[in-house]
């Protein structure tokens, strides 16, 4: 007889920030690109995408290390490879921000004002998608526990 390993009762939430977070990042990068064009043209245009593109990435890369390393860990939240996942990802963001940023400072085709205010803004969107995603999500006061007594199904 196999039993599944338990999961993570914050599982649905975090792929319900991924969609929430894909559909806002779709629709920052429609108007982004739209106000950028009629900005600076082409770069503004470029820059929107970019921006849009790259504040998408930073908020799937974590909701996503934590969903592997919940995978990884069969859902035991306190090992240190749990942790080492999730801090490895959140490193990893950090040292493709810096290079994105000393890269596409120089960029010819970047607006760098444009690039800046739509990041800005894809974060905030980010942060509100999370919030929004932690608001809905119906998750127990008390979960991924077993009872004494209970049986397994």
């Amino acid at each position: 007889m196999t039993t599944t390993p338990p999961r993570s009762s914050a599982a649905p939430v975090l792929r319900l920030s991924l969609v929430y977070g894909a559909s806002l990042f779709a629709a920052i990068a429609v108007v982004g690109s739209v106000v950028g064009a009629l900005v600076s043209e082409l770069p503004g245009l470029l820059s929107a995408l970019i921006g849009a593109g790259m504040g998408f990435v930073f908020l799937a890369v974590t909701a996503v290390s934590i969903l592997l390393a919940d995978r990884i860990t069969k859902g035991d939240l306190l090992s240190p490879v749990f942790f080492a996942l999730v801090l490895g990802a959140w490193l990893l963001k950090f040292v493709v921000f810096l290079v994105l940023v000393f890269t596409l400072r120089e960029a010819s085709f970047i607006d760098p004002v444009v690039l800046f205010v739509t990041l800005v803004i894809a974060v905030l969107g980010g942060l509100v998608t999370d919030l929004v995603a932690v608001s809905r999500g119906r998750v127990p006061y008390v979960s991924d526990i077993t009872l004494p007594g209970s049986s397994e199904r």
